[in-house]
């Protein structure tokens, strides 16, 4: 993909374009769930990393500043979001897949340090502070995040027929719902989450 057609995509896609959203989509499925393939998951917890990839684009897309990096910030999230969901299932990581990780032979796994009880429990309460948060959204806000993170992606005709809403509207209610998500997890004591 050309930089200009890439730059000129994410433009309109931060602007609620769903035809644009729709191609970088696309363009770079392949590569979110290459990286995630690589971390051997179950199919329910690979599909979760690449949604909660698509996710945190859909909260950022506004904020790229270089579109070029596009694909490299895709990689280093979904690999982040792989690492987050392994920690949180105590799993072992490869080694080859550790950013720290010193060259091993292949085959070879490192196992996580596990969390502490302190950890653990802080864990557990962020999850249900998030849980919290997203339940403290207006319904219509909650489907709305829904459908944008449905897979396969939905148009934005569909999202709009379903929640009843003209297509022009679902990129700016999307931008509201997302500051409303943030104001409750900074609410909630949650800054670094809602920082992004």
């Amino acid at each position: 993909m050309e930089t200009v057609e890439l730059s000129v995509l994410v433009r309109r896609a931060a602007d609620g374009d769903q035809e644009a959203w729709n191609a970088i989509v696309r363009a770079y499925t392949r590569l979110v769930w290459s990286v995630v393939r690589r971390f051997c998951l179950r199919d329910d917890q690979a599909a979760d990393a690449v949604q909660a990839t698509w996710l945190r684009l859909i909260e950022h897309i506004g904020s790229v500043r270089d579109p070029d990096r596009l694909p490299g910030w895709l990689r280093t999230t979904a690999h982040r979001a792989c690492i987050e969901l392994i920690r949180t299932t105590g799993r072992e990581v490869p080694a080859q897949l550790h950013d720290d990780a010193a060259p091993l032979e292949w085959g070879r796994t490192r196992t996580p340090v596990p969390d502490g009880p302190e950890v653990s429990a802080l864990r557990t309460e962020h999850r249900h502070l998030v849980r919290a948060a997203l339940h403290q959204l207006p319904p219509r806000d909650r489907s709305l995040f829904a459908l944008l993170l449905a897979s396969p992606p939905l148009s934005y005709e569909e999202i709009g027929r379903r929640l009843g809403m003209p297509v022009g509207s679902i990129g700016p209610t999307r931008a509201r719902a997302l500051g409303r998500l943030h104001a409750a997890l900074e609410d909630a004591g949650l800054h670094d989450m809602a920082l992004g």
